[in-house]
């Protein structure tokens, strides 16, 4: 059965996590990060099936080495904060091939991210566990025309009503930050949710298999039903070997509360299906009535 995962972190300095690193771990390479002098080094990482590099037009070609993407976004980052790259991580539909599970990724990838300017690193994982999942990293600048990194926000000057700048007490003027691209508005992981939705169920759909994924919550889809939670790579595994987790254990209960749910609501519709009998029957029985009275 097709289902539907997406979710959306943020890879950042100030919590102590370096894109290099989550590059080659994802990718199962070695590499080191120039900012620190740190060699992350996953090369015998397995369950690795596929990774490549997506570029837009105006990204260096070199940027198709994945230590040389990365660390020019280690190297242009300059504060101890600072949101080095965003990953979108995905769960892979199981009834489609690998060839058509890559093609799937890299059209929803080019579509949604490198045409709009953002560097893409993807990473195929499938353990032959029945978890297939991809992990997708973004760069978060935007590129030049001239193939050097862009500003992520710029300053703009607050006008009064008269149209001049406001001058604050100590000298400056007021300004606000406004930023060089909408990849971080809220209503972009929205947009992104459901265009892997979309585009998951045209390949279902193009491959002839009648499952479909939905991004909305079960609550907006108008179905009464507990979600599960994801289970992960570990907890898929340890469960497959008979090994019970805790998430496993989360899970089987959400699914028996789901089963008293559901006989619960089938005990509704019946009911209600009998008191339109009643209904029903007695404003027959009423017409009846009043017809034999009509009639006397």
């Amino acid at each position: 059965m097709a289902i539907y995962h997406l979710c959306i972190k943020i890879i950042s300095r100030g919590k102590g996590k370096s894109a290099v690193a989550a590059s080659a771990y994802r990718s199962g390479e070695k590499i080191k990060n120039e900012y620190d002098g740190i060699v992350h080094d996953f090369t015998r990482k397995g369950a690795i099936a596929h990774t490549e590099i997506l570029l837009p037009q105006n990204a260096p070609q070199e940027f198709s080495d994945r230590g040389t993407l990365w660390n020019s976004v280690e190297k242009i980052e300059k504060s101890k904060n600072s949101q080095l790259a965003r990953e979108i991580e995905i769960a892979l539909p199981k009834e489609l091939d690998r060839e058509k599970q890559i093609n799937l990724v890299r059209e929803y990838v080019k579509e949604n991210f490198v045409d709009v300017g953002m560097c893409a690193d993807i990473a195929l994982h499938d353990r032959n566990d029945g978890n297939p999942h991809a992990h997708i990293l973004l760069t978060m600048r935007p590129l030049n025309e001239d193939t050097t990194w862009g500003a992520k926000s710029k300053k703009e000057y607050i006008l009064d009503e008269n149209g001049e700048k406001v001058k604050l007490k100590n000298g400056n003027y007021k300004t606000r930050k406004i930023n060089t691209v909408d990849w971080n508005e809220q209503d972009k992981a929205e947009h992104w949710r459901k265009a892997w939705a979309d585009i998951t169920n045209k390949y279902l759909e193009e491959n002839s298999i009648q499952e479909k994924v939905d991004h909305r919550s079960y609550q907006r889809q108008g179905i009464e039903q507990i979600p599960t939670i994801h289970l992960g790579v570990s907890a898929t595994q340890m469960e497959k070997k008979g090994i019970a987790t805790d998430r496993g254990n989360i899970n089987r209960e959400i699914k028996h509360q789901n089963k008293i749910l559901k006989e619960i609501a089938r005990r509704i519709k019946a009911l209600m299906r009998w008191i339109r009998s009643l209904t029903t029957n007695k404003s027959k029985d009423n017409l009846t009535e009043n017809q034999e009275d009509i009639s006397v």
